[in-house]
């Protein structure tokens, strides 16, 4: 058996005592936020990535280890395990290689080759294969296998199911998998044509319009495909507009498996083992391996846009939110209306109603009207207007009203992507039960002005529209890595414990949906929590569970400062010691923290630490929080692009340069909102002046940017741009 702990150490160039450690806290049920943050001195200062990989491969090394185990026993019950076989299954450090030396003992369904054995042929094939250099009359050999009661009529057939053995025994060979199988990987193409209906026999055609035009007739090197080239060739088979396949050099795949399991050692039965290769390949080792394939492929690409896709998301979770403005959120509609929705800077929904601006109804002038007496009954400072339906005239209409009206007044163009998911949601009901879903969506739409974390984190993660062929890829593989970069945001950023909706809390570390309701319960009945040793006072709450979530949950002015900062409880006695040997006041840590900084630097942190008896890493982490108490870390994120009046599609010239906002990056260049209804395309080739392999190294989702525009097409709504010289 391998050393799991070891093995992981050197995979990631760690010490093996690190590894240890981390499986040591996930044993003790520790979550990856808190050891990351918090367990520095265990682990030594293991990140978040780094955390995960390891429990990946925890999981992963595991499952090999109990297949192993399964394997061995299966041979050695049927008695053909010998310590060759088990030596090389136990050194084997992946799934896939266990499983192609278990294939030849795998119980089979029956085959040709099951059905020869049946027969009394499998010694005619051990004959042909052992011996090379026979001189005798081979077909008088043959004839002993002629037997009519088990159906060997003839030579011939003894011979053909002799075939069928060594076929078989050559399919299920190891090695000749493995050479086979890297060949594929390596020297092939994959090829898309538009299928064929008439071939598609009891296959009914879709309904959907064919977007895959370019995939009709395409051909690349298999080392070459790119993942959302492969993604959108799975998804054109799978809505049976693309017939997809493989191709490559037959004689050269022929040889490497020839090569792999005869040798070059001359035979007399060369003729006939060529034979059986050919027959072996196309019958048996390449349909299972083209379909083993294809799933390697997808599950790479899906990896790749799972990855993609968690990227953007964490970058668009950690916009920075909008504080101290009222807020009024637009959701737009033509036949239905717009509806308004005006929250308080609390985010406190205070009131809202439904205009109809554009066609059929037409009612300009009473729209205007309408949101004019909102943005002055309630002060209302920026605008918030979703980029569905009808966006480009509502915008239009804002911006003139804020121009004709010369109001203090701003407004945003917001991605309304997962709000009609949200506002039929189980969440929204119990937020707004006097409320129609219709009127739920706006008050979402303006909340993502406010605080971006607490509201998103209420909709599918899927549903946010920061992805590429989301709905194609491995949900289980997705649903995790999602839901592990929404739980990194949260506690990343913190939680205030006193208005934390409980769809927030549920993601704080050592939370559940649960104990999330229950500090809500709580807090409602009692009121707002006073410190964080409060929170043990919550029905559910223990002490290994405060452990885990207390540094997580802020309370701003409460009666401990350091309950407003990340510090662990834990560490509090140290870290009032330290203030009291810098002679600095809790309650004054806002405005007197960088005296204790400037105590470590010139004592040096080893030499304090020890006088606290506290670790250096925990000691570095307490100072970077008494320089700056409740810190919102997305204070640091650029913020978004605010705009007083429009721009229109007929605006645009070719050289014009715009500053816009990043919406999504995807593996061919990034979409950037430029003001206009429709996002422009930046393309991998126009990111720079050098070359560029992954867009996720130059932009991520939020940044602002200049840009210039390069093509326009006003017809189809395109914009091209560049940020090259």
């Amino acid at each position: 058996m391998i050393n799991i702990p070891l093995t992981i150490a050197k995979e990631l160039n760690i010490a093996e005592q690190q590894v240890l450690a981390v499986v040591d806290l996930f044993d003790d049920e520790a979550t990856v936020p808190f050891i990351a943050r918090y367990r520095k001195e265990k682990t030594g200062g293991l990140d978040e990535e780094q955390l995960r990989t390891i429990e990946d491969r925890l999981n992963y090394l595991q499952l090999l280890e109990d297949r192993k185990t399964t394997v061995l026993n299966s041979i050695e019950e049927q008695g053909k395990l010998t310590n060759e076989l088990k030596e090389k299954i136990l050194a084997a450090v992946k799934l896939q290689e266990v499983e192609d030396l278990y294939l030849p003992y795998k119980p089979k369904r029956k085959t040709r080759g099951t059905i020869a054995k049946a027969k009394g042929l499998e010694p005619l094939a051990l004959f042909i294969l052992e011996n090379p250099k026979f001189s005798g009359d081979f077909d008088e050999k043959m004839a002993e296998f002629v037997n009519a009661e088990k159906g060997v009529n003839s030579t011939l057939e003894a011979l053909k199911g002799a075939k069928d053995i060594i076929a078989e025994m050559l399919s299920d060979d190891a090695e000749v998998r493995k050479a086979v199988r890297e060949f594929l990987l390596t020297e092939s193409n994959v090829n898309s044509q538009k299928a064929d209906a008439k071939k598609e026999e009891g296959k009914k055609p879709s309904k959907k319009k064919d977007v895959y035009e370019i995939y009709h007739d395409f051909k690349i090197e298999i080392t070459r495909i790119k993942p959302y080239q492969l993604l959108a060739l799975n998804r054109g088979e799978e809505e049976k507009f693309l017939k997809v396949s493989f191709s490559y050099d037959v004689e050269e795949v022929l040889n490497e498996a020839f090569d792999s399991y005869f040798g070059n050692e001359e035979s007399v039965f060369e003729e006939i083992l060529i034979e059986v290769t050919e027959d072996s390949f196309k019958r048996l080792i390449y349909p299972s391996l083209e379909k083993e394939i294809r799933n390697y492929l997808t599950e790479a690409a899906d990896l790749h846009a799972v990855e993609v896709f968690s990227s953007n998301l964490r970058q668009l979770l950690l916009q920075p939110p909008i504080a101290g403005k009222m807020i009024m959120g637009i959701d737009p509609g033509f036949v239905s209306g717009s509806k308004i929705a005006v929250i308080d800077t609390t985010g406190k929904y205070i009131d809202g109603d439904t205009m109809y601006p554009h066609p059929p109804q037409k009612r300009m002038a009473q729209a205007k009207q309408m949101v004019l007496a909102f943005v002055k009954k309630y002060d209302v400072g920026l605008i918030a207007v979703g980029n569905g339906t009808a966006s480009r005239e509502t915008e239009l209409m804002v911006a003139e009203l804020i121009q004709e009206n010369n109001l203090d007044c701003h407004y945003l163009i917001v991605s309304e992507a997962g709000a009609s998911v949200y506002s039929a949601s189980v969440i929204a009901k119990q937020e707004f039960p006097d409320l129609e879903a219709s009127q739920r969506g706006n008050i979402s739409i303006a909340r993502r002005v406010l605080d971006p974390l607490a509201e998103l984190v209420k909709i599918d993660p899927k549903s946010i529209g920061v992805g590429l062929y989301q709905h194609d890829v491995d949900q289980k593989l997705l649903l995790k890595n999602l839901d592990d970069v929404v739980v990194s945001c949260v506690n990343y950023v913190g939680v205030d414990l006193n208005t934390a909706s409980a769809s927030l809390l549920t993601y704080v570390s050592g939370l559940n949906k649960r104990i999330a309701n229950a500090i809500v319960r709580h807090r409602e009945k009692i009121g707002k929590f006073k410190s964080r040793k409060e929170l043990m006072d919550v029905t559910g709450v223990g002490e290994k569970l405060f452990e885990q979530a207390a540094g997580f949950l802020k309370i701003p002015g409460g009666e401990n400062p350091l309950d407003n900062t990340f510090i662990h409880p834990e560490s509090y006695e140290a870290t009032e010691k330290l203030l009291h040997i810098c002679n600095v006041e809790p309650s004054k840590i806002s405005t007197t923290g960088g005296l204790v900084g400037m105590y470590v630097d010139k004592n040096g942190l080893l030499k304090v630490a020890d006088e606290i008896k506290i670790g250096e890493m925990t000691l570095e982490d307490i100072l970077d929080n008494l320089k700056k108490p409740g810190r919102d870390p997305r204070e640091e994120m650029p913020k978004p692009i605010l705009r007083s009046d429009v721009l229109k599609i007929e605006h645009l010239q070719v050289d014009m340069k715009l500053n816009g906002t990043v919406r999504n990056v995807v593996d061919f260049g990034a979409f950037v909102d430029i003001g206009l209804k429709h996002d422009g395309l930046l393309h991998i080739s126009q990111m720079g002046n050098k070359y560029i392999k992954n867009p996720l190294e130059e932009l991520q989702v939020g940044d602002i940017i200049e840009v210039k525009i390069i093509k326009v097409d006003i017809e189809k709504e395109r914009i091209s741009l560049s940020m090259k010289d």
